[in-house]
């Protein structure tokens, strides 16, 4: 069955339109060893933008603590991907990656409803401590967190993402 031009016209640009918006490259890694770090996202609001009823492409902000060769930081994050993603459920991370250290990062969210992961690129905000609290209302020094890392057995960088109790 041949594909009428328009149709395939619009295919293509819906595609391209969406590489482009996306902000990150086709080549990203789908590849999960590719994710050292781990980010822990308090909260996340986003907006979608749709065009004739099709995501083109979700942005936003959030607040998150970013664990990176056992060191925890509060990051704040701006974003524009192809998808949502959600806040972090209890002590879930997502992996992360840096793309240019200090200034962005790429972690790999689920599509939702889905198995398919996908990189999305935050241009983050990198501050001298860590958000705490059920919604990031309060901070606090790394140290204090990092103790209670190790107090914990917490580690989501090397599999441990479940903290004991003390």
């Amino acid at each position: 069955m041949r594909v009428p031009r328009l149709v395939w016209h619009r295919l293509v640009m819906l595609a391209a339109g969406l590489a482009l918006v996306s902000g990150v490259s086709v080549a990203e890694s789908h590849n999960l060893a590719d994710y050292p770090l781990r980010l822990h996202i308090f909260k996340v609001s986003s907006h979608v933008h749709r065009r004739h009823g099709i995501v083109w492409w979700v942005d936003g902000d959030g607040r998150a603590n970013l664990f990176e060769n056992g060191n925890p930081a509060g990051i704040d994050f701006a974003y524009r991907c192809g998808d949502r993603f959600m806040d972090s459920s209890g002590y879930e991370t997502y992996p992360a990656r840096w793309k240019k250290p200090g200034e962005t990062l790429v972690i790999l969210t689920h599509r939702l409803g889905s198995d398919a992961t996908e990189p999305c690129e935050l241009k983050v905000d990198v501050k001298e401590f860590v958000y705490v609290g059920r919604n990031s209302e309060a901070t606090e020094p790394p140290g204090v967190l990092k103790q209670w890392m190790a107090d914990h057995h917490y580690d989501p960088e090397h599999g441990l993402n479940e903290p004991t109790a003390q």
